[in-house]
This record gives structure tokens, sequence and C-alpha cells, in this order.
């Protein structure tokens, strides 16, 4: 009877299990599958999406057969309701706009939906996921959608982790967290990262006691960080980098958390690091660089063992020994550079085997690299660039480290050993030695099979560019900077460069003399200005397609320019400046013109500004100054909408402007310079009218410089950026001054050493943001308008040898930024104005004026002395002058105060340019230095 109990208990559970297994196959409900299906359709798989797209789940699905949509791809369903309860469609190509009436909302048992990595083409996210009441899980991150989020997602009471990061083509935005997150206090995760916030961190999240990442990179987060969240009992990951609003302190005692990884990068965190922070004993990552923190590194780092990231670059933190860091033996990522550690290198960093890059660089260490540094073997990225290291290296060591791939020496005093070298399995591909006083080329450069950036600039090398420089790395060379050294020649005159992969190369500022090398069909930038070269232009030169800047000024090259050079095809820069071509300029500029800045000054150029230039559409720069070019203003240049810069100066222009001029737009411009020219007639009142730019005062950045950029390629998976500041002559103040830069806030009108008659158009006082104006040496007759008095910012204004009669506008004295004012040689009379800069002119401003009476000149007016001094008047006081960074502030009386005197001119810069991008901040975001 037991047994027969037992069989009929048995052949009971086998009933209900395989019934129950029957049940599961057949569960899926007809609504759900319908939903899915609709929600299929409503989208295109596209499987070149690129690294998103992994496989499209949805291939998968079908109503053909049982249509059980429980066996689908991604989708998961209640093993004994058959109602499907998470679906996961992530990297699955879906690509089309989303709906705002998704099916998905029928899904209303779901309790994960995970859509990340797809492409729902700047879509809203929908309205309508308080539906899906039972959500726990969701997962909309790197899917391409924008706008604002839907509160309702705020209703989801249940979700335990919420991800909607990195949307960043059009960010999403989120007018308020603190209200968004209200109601979702059981989250345990969520990430926001690139959700534009636009404000404070709110204090509620304080109170989310079973947060376990909070993820808000990048977020536009402003105020003070609440240092309570610092304390979650359960936080283990905690990323709110890229916030440079966003201001805070650490908590300073009683830290101690869960906390394994730490990025506060780029913020405005201030204070100093609390020794506390050494009871983070699970940290992993920490990542603190660019921001302010300041004091002590507290040597409590030493336990956090666990470390294998560590980054606190770009703060002022001091420290006189990093010995502390040789307990850190997990360490993969050390970063301290630019901050204020002193002391030597310790010996005992070879305790870090598992170190891949040291970033030191930008400190106040000193002495000899320690031996013990080679035998770092996975090291791949080593940066001791701008200390206070010196002695000889021997290279030898250098190849110990066999998966070494950049190493930055620069701005050290070292020298390289003359030892056998054997580099036969040197991985390097960065190699950065400029500023290291070296009077050679190291040898074992020519060992390097694998090197792609080259920097030697800025060192004392004598000699000939030797041919070993490029025995082995002859394919891979890239980048090639030789500038600003002592080079005279290439070895065996050998001016063809078999370099056939580089992109980037700049030999200027040396000492050669020899004919033009042409560059290797491939090179981007080609930069061999401040030589000695002589002969033309060869037009093979032509040849080298990929050419988008060319930079031969400031050599003794002659001939003709060669026609062709106005139809390469990507030219961006054409720098010919101070050489010795004739001739005319190129006539050639194609449709397709992509040149951004043309310089041709102090050359012999002749002939008429060729027509064709108005093909270069995005022409921002054009300077053809001191040439012998003989032609009418070219009013045609008006429809280039991007044009900042006209220079015609000393020239044979002749000609009026105003009677040929009826649509004008010179809507960007910021220089004008038509000086020492034959032009005539009046003024052109048209062309002043239609300068828009100079009406405005926006408040720009003084540092802010007239720039070129560019992206140069460096392989498959990395760029380099370069940029060129624009220069030019200018007379500034009475004298001409060489400009290495030009700030953007610079506005500038020379007309001078014209021909120009008749009277000042009073329109010129709509022009606010002008720093310059010089009308001298002109037949101008007329008063002196008034209007002149709103210009605000000007600080050189010179009408000088005119004809202009009259009084001198009282209201002239309300310019508290006027540096220079010279109406000498004129026909003025009556008093000269008292008060603010006026009591600073000299008497030679007011020279040759027979009816000007009052202080500085010796005749006093009839009433006794100058008219009294205008009544007060507003400056903006953060305003200053962008001219003259080395004239001194001047003191001009009590009741003026200090004048802002401080400029942009005879900013004469030596140290070039940096053309190499050295690195991201972090290897987590992409450190590729």
């Amino acid at each position: 009877m037991a047994a027969l109990s037992l069989y009929l208990l048995l052949s009971w559970v086998f009933l209900l299990a395989f019934f129950r297994t029957r049940l599961a196959e057949v569960l899926c409900h007809e609504d759900e599958s319908s939903a899915l299906m609709e929600f299929k359709r409503s989208f295109r798989m596209n499987t070149t999406y690129g690294w998103q797209c992994i496989y499209p789940k949805v291939h998968s699905w079908s109503l053909d057969g049982s249509g059980d949509c429980c066996s689908w791809g991604g989708v998961k369903c209640d093993e004994v309701t058959g109602r499907v309860i998470a679906l996961d469609l992530s990297s699955s190509c879906l690509s089309g706009t989303m709906s705002p009436n998704t099916t998905l909302f029928r899904l209303v048992h779901l309790e994960s939906l995970n859509l990340a990595f797809n492409s729902f083409d700047s879509s809203p996210i929908p309205y309508g996921f308080s539906n899906l009441s039972r959500l726990q899980y969701l997962n909309l991150s790197h899917s391409n959608f924008s706008g604002e989020i839907p509160h309702d997602i705020s209703q989801l009471s249940k979700l335990i982790s919420l991800d909607l990061s990195y949307n960043w083509e059009e960010p999403l935005h989120l007018p308020n967290m603190g209200d968004f997150v209200h109601n979702l206090t059981g989250l345990k995760k969520l990430d926001l990262s690139y959700v534009n916030l636009s404000s404070p961190l709110p204090s509620i999240l304080a109170n989310f006691s079973s947060l376990t990442l909070l993820k808000l990179f990048n977020c536009g987060l402003n105020g003070e960080f609440p240092v309570s969240i610092f304390q979650l009992p359960n936080l283990e990951v905690l990323w709110v980098d890229d916030n440079p609003n966003l201001s805070g302190f650490f908590p300073k005692s009683h830290w101690d958390s869960p906390l394994k990884s730490l990025e506060i990068s780029s913020t405005s965190f201030s204070g100093e690091i609390p020794t506390s922070i050494g009871n983070l004993s699970y940290l992993t990552e920490l990542m603190l660089d660019g921001n302010n923190l300041q004091g002590q590194i507290p040597v409590s780092f030493a336990n956090l063992t666990q470390l294998s990231v560590l980054w606190l670059s770009s703060n002022n933190l001091s420290s006189d020994t990093l010995e502390w860091v040789v307990n850190l033996t997990k360490l993969t990522f050390l970063g301290i550079s630019d901050n204020r550690l002193s002391g030597g290198l310790p010996s005992s960093f070879e305790n870090l085997k598992q170190l891949e890059c040291l970033d030191l660089s930008h400190n106040d260490l000193h002495g000899d690299i320690p031996s013990t540094l080679w035998n770092l073997k996975n090291l791949q990225r080593l940066f001791l660039d701008s200390l206070n290291l010196n002695g000889t290296l021997d290279a030898n060591d250098l190849f110990k480290l066999g998966s070494l791939k950049s190493l930055y020496l620069s701005y050290n005093n070292i020298s390289f050993a003359k030892t056998f070298i054997n580099a036969t399995s040197s991985k390097l591909l960065r190699l950065c030695l400029d500023s290291c006083s070296l009077t050679e080329f190291p040898q074992f450069i020519g060992y390097l099979s694998e090197l792609v950036v080259l920097q030697l600039q800025h060192n004392k090398i004598r000699g000939a560019i030797p041919r070993w420089m490029r025995n082995n790395s002859r394919e891979s060379l890239y980048h090639a900077n030789l500038s600003d050294s002592l080079l005279t020649s290439f070895e065996s005159n050998q001016t063809n460069l078999p370099l056939p992969n580089l992109r980037y190369l700049d030999i200027s500022s040396n000492l050669l003399e020899t004919i033009l090398p042409v560059p290797p069909p491939l090179v981007e930038v080609y930069n061999i200005s401040n030589n000695f070269l002589f002969g033309e232009i060869p037009t093979s030169i032509c040849e080298v397609i990929s050419l988008t800047v060319l930079d031969l000024s400031n050599n003794n090259l002659n001939g003709k320019i060669p026609p062709c050079l106005g139809s390469i095809g990507r030219l961006t820069l054409l720098n010919l400046v101070r050489n010795k071509f004739h001739g005319v300029i190129p006539h050639v500029y194609l449709n397709s013109c992509t040149l951004e800045m043309i310089d041709l000054r102090e050359n012999q150029l002749r002939g008429i500004v060729p027509r064709s230039l108005g093909n270069c559409q995005m022409l921002e720069f054009l300077n053809l100054g001191d040439n012998q070019i003989n032609d009418t203003f070219p009013f045609w240049l008006s429809k280039l909408a991007y044009l900042k810069v006209i220079i015609l100066q000393s020239n044979k222009f002749h000609g009026p402007i105003e009677g040929h001029l009826s649509q004008l737009n010179f809507t960007g411009l910021h220089i004008l310079d038509l000086s020492n020219n034959n032009f005539n007639g009046k003024l052109p009142s048209k062309l002043i009218q239609s300068c828009h730019t100079m009406k405005v005062i926006d408040g720009q950045d003084m540092l802010a410089y007239m720039t070129i950029f560019q992206t140069i390629n460096m392989s498959s998976t990395s760029s380099m950026e370069f940029y060129m500041t624009y220069k030019m002559k200018l007379m500034n103040k009475g004298m001409e001054r060489e400009y290495e830069k030009i700030s953007t806030i610079l506005m500038a009108i020379d007309l001078s050493h014209n021909k120009f008659e008749g009277s000042i158009p009073k329109l010129i006082g709509d022009l606010k943001s002008l720093r310059m104006l010089n009308l001298s040496h002109n037949f101008l007759n007329g008063s002196i308008p008034s209007s002149l008095a709103n210009l605000t910012m000007l600080e050189s204004l010179d009408l000088s040898l005119n004809n202009l009669e009259g009084e001198i506008p009282q209201q002239l004295a309300n310019l508290t930024f006027l540096e220079v004012f010279d109406v000498s040689h004129n026909q003025l009379s009556g008093p000269i104005p008292r008060g603010t800069q006026f009591d600073t002119f000299g008497s030679s401003s007011f020279a040759m004026n027979a009816g000007l009476c009052g202080s500085p000149l010796p005749n006093k007016c009839t009433n006794g002395d100058n008219a009294p001094p205008p009544s007060s008047f507003k400056v903006d006081s953060e305003e200053e002058s962008p001219f003259n960074l080395d004239w001194k502030i001047m003191i001009v009386g009590a009741g003026v105060g200090f004048l802002v005197g401080v400029v942009l001119g005879s900013l004469i810069i030596d140290e070039k340019s940096r053309w190499f991008l050295h690195f991201s901040k972090r290897m987590a975001k992409g450190w590729n230095r």
C-alpha cells in the first residue's frame, strides 16, 4: 500500500511538472506578442550603425508557427503567468523614431526594459511610462534620444535602476531633478550622465540610503555638492566629473564608506583632501584631477591598497615625498601632474609592477631619473616633462621598457649617451624631447621602427638633418617637429623626404640655407618659415593635394607664385609673408576653395586683386599689405560672410570707394586697414555702416585670439589638433607694431595716408566696439562730430594732418579708455577739453592748431582757462584695453583712478603655439596621450 501511495505521488508530481512545462511553452499572450510585433515593425534594422550594433535580436521575432513570444530574442516571460516581464533589446541595431504611442506601454507587466545602444534618431522619450507601474529596471542610455525627460518616469516608485545616460548628440534635459527623484527613494543605481540638469544637486539624494551607484558626468551641475552624499551607507560608485560650476568639499572627518570608484574630475571642488580618505579601503578608482584642491597630499593614501587608478593632476597639491605611493602595488594609472610636488623621484617606484601610465609632469621635482624606473615592464606611457630633471640617459635603459608607447621628457636638461643600441623590440610611438637643450640628434631615434610622433623643437641641435633619422620609421612617422633649433641643411643636400605617411612637418625657425624641399605626398601641415630658403617654389608642391596649411614666410624665396597654389583643394592657410615674390597674385581660385587665411604681405607683387578670390567663401583673413598692387577697392569682398580682417595698406590702390558701393555686407569685419594708398573721394560711409560687428559690445574674452584650427588624423583611431594664430602689422598709437596674436576684441579702422576729403560722417559713432581709429594724413574738413563720444571703447584716435575746423567736442573727454589722441596740424579752435584722459595728453597732440587754447598749450583761453571738466560718465570697470600688453597702466589723477591700458599689440611671443594635443584627462574617458 505504501509503495502504491509513493507511486501515485510520484506520478502526480510528474504530471504537474509535465503540464507546467507544456503550459510554459504556450503561455505567451496574444495581446503582448501583437504589441511586440508592432514595435518591431516601427523600426528598421541598421546593421551598419557601428560599434553599438551587435546583433538584431528582433530578427527572431515571428508569428509563424507557435508565435510564442516568450522564446523570442531579448524577451523573458513569467514562468507561471506567461506575461512578458523583461525586454532586453540593447545593441540590437534598432534605428528610427520612437512613436509617442509606442506599443511597449501595452506590456504592463514589464519589470525590466533595456533599449540601450540603439539609434532613435533624436526622437523624444515618449510619455506613458507610468503605465509600466511594475518597472524596476529602465535603461535608455546611448540611444540618441533628445528633448525633455518625461516627468511620469518619476511615478515609477518601484524603480531600482534608472539609466538615461549618454544621449549626447542632442542631450536630454531635466528641468527639476529634485521633483523628479522625489518618489524614487528605492533607487540603487542612477545614471544621468550627459543629461542637461543645469541646477544644483538636490540634497534629497542624501536620504537615498539604498543608492549604490550615482553617475552625473557632464550634467551642467552648479551650486555646492551636498557633503552628506559622500557618507551614504551603501554608495560604491560616485561620478560627478566634468561639471565645472559644481563646487564642494570633502568630509573633514568620519569618512568611512564602501566607495569603490570616486570621480570628481574637472569640477570646482576646493579645500584639502582629508586624512580620513585613507579609511576608504575599498577604493579602486580615485580621480580628482582638474579641481582647486590644495594643501598636503595626505600620507594616508598609503592605506588605499586596492587602488588601481589614482588621478590628482591639475590641482594645487603639495608633497615633498612620494614614498607613500610605493604601497599602492595594484596601481595601473598614476597621475599627479600640474601640482606642487618637490623632492626627487623615489627609487622604490619599481614596486609598482602593474603600472601602465605614470604622469608626474609640470612639478618641482628634480635630480636624476632613478634607474629602477626602467624595471617597470608594463609601463606604456611615461610623462616626466617640465620637471627639473638632469643627467645623461642610456637609451638601452629606455628599451628595457618593452611596452613603452609614449615618452615625454620635454623641458628638462638631459642628454643621451652614445652606446650600442638594441631597439629591435621597441614599441615607442610618441617621443617628445622638445626644450631639452640637446645639441645633437639622439642616435637611438634611427632604431625606432614604429615611431608616429617625434618632437625635437626648441633645442640647440646644429648641422645637417641626418638621413638615419628616418631609417626605421620611414613608414610609420606621421608627425615631425624639428623647429626652433640650429639646423643648417639636409645631409647630402637630399631635400626630398621619403616619408610616405607623414602628415605634419615643421622645420621652421632654423638656419636652413637651401632650395625649398617639397613635402611628402600626404603632408597636411607644412611649416618651413623663418629660414634662409632661396629659389622659386617648384610647381610640384601643388601635387601635395592633402595640404591644408602652407607656411613659407620669412625666407628669401623669389620668382612668381605658382598659379596652381589656388587650386589645392584642401588648402586652408597660405602664408608667404616677407619673401621676394614678384608678378601677379594667382588668379585661379576654384568654387571649392577652402582658404581661411591668405597672407602675402611684404613681397613685390603687382597687378590687381584676383576677383576669383570671391570663390573662397570661408576666407577670414586677407593681408596684401606692403606690395605694389595697383587696383581699385575690391568691393566684391563684401560677399565673403566670414571675413574679419582686410589689410591692403602700403600699395597703389586708388580711386574713390563710396561712389562704387551699393549693397555692402562687411558684417563680421574686425580690422580694416587701407592706409598708405591713393584712395580719394569721401570717406566710405556705406562700407563703415555695414560693419555690424563693430557696433556691438558683447564682452568677448580678452584672452581669445583669432585662430585657425585643424584636426589631423594620425591613424584610424587617433587624431591631433593643430592651431595657428593670425598675425599682422598695424599702426597702433603712433607706432607700427607686430601682432603675433590678434585679440577677438580688437576692432580697428585705419584709413590714414590717403586722399579722402569731405567731412567725417557722424555714423562712425555707431561703431561702439571700435578700439582704434586713424583718419590722419587726408584732406578731411568740417568739424569733429560729437558722435565720436559714443565710441566708449576707443583707445587711440588720430585725426592729425587734415583740414578740420571748429572746436574739439567737450564730450570726447568722456572717453576714459583713450590713451592716444592726436588732432595736430588742423585748423581747430576754442578750448581744449579738461578732465580724465585729456589731462594726460601732451602739447604735441594739439600742435599746429592756431586757434586752440588752454592746457597743455602755452596760450590761455580768453575766459581764463579751458572749459570745465565734463560730468561723470559711467564706464564698465571690467573692460580692459586690447592693446600693448607691455604698456604701463597710467595714473591720471585722484578723480579718474587707474586707466585701463593693457593691450594685445606688441605681443611678440617666441614660443610657438603647441601643435599637439598632449593628452586627455583620464584613461577611463579615453586617455591617449
